[in-house]
């Protein structure tokens, strides 16, 4: 059933685009840190490897509450692998043992998406009214801007 919230058919299909396109990103980035956690080499893998672990439960969490929010305006979550690399602004790293590059990988991947936020948070307010989705994403936005400072943190 086709949800009566006020916003337009078209508005929220719209909106629902880019949160798949947000919903790629966030899984492309989840199967990174995982990739890192797996397969990290380094003096303090432990620590790496907890690090790591805690990043991608935080993207898994995420990733659950982009694809209930895209499921509450009304349409369909992406679901497959190959709808997410066909979509995804992030580049898809395959080696990611070693500390530094993956540490680097993964902040970027982060950057990607907070400049993607910043970008859609307002047209998803003011051109589509759906502000709901833009409260929602700007809580996205302060997550990733923390993440991405704690792999900053690394690299100093």
């Amino acid at each position: 059933m086709k949800p009566n919230i006020e916003i337009s058919d078209k508005n929220r299909q719209v909106v629902a685009d880019i949160l798949n396109t947000l919903l790629a990103d966030e899984y492309v980035l989840s199967t990174q840190t995982r990739n890192a956690h797996w397969n990290i080499e380094s003096s303090n893998f432990m620590e790496m490897h907890k690090f790591f672990e805690s990043q991608y439960g935080e993207l898994d969490e995420i990733l659950d509450e982009v694809a209930e929010r895209i499921r509450s305006i009304g349409h369909n979550s992406l679901g497959t692998l190959s709808d997410f690399l066909s979509v995804t602004r992030i580049d898809e790293s395959k080696e990611l043992s070693n500390a530094k590059k993956a540490i680097q990988t993964l902040l970027a991947g982060h950057e990607t998406i907070i400049k993607a936020l910043r970008k859609e948070i307002n047209t998803v307010s003011d051109k589509h009214e759906d502000l709901g989705t833009a409260d929602f994403m700007t809580g996205l936005l302060k997550q990733h801007e923390k993440m991405a400072w704690m792999l900053r943190s690394h690299l100093a």
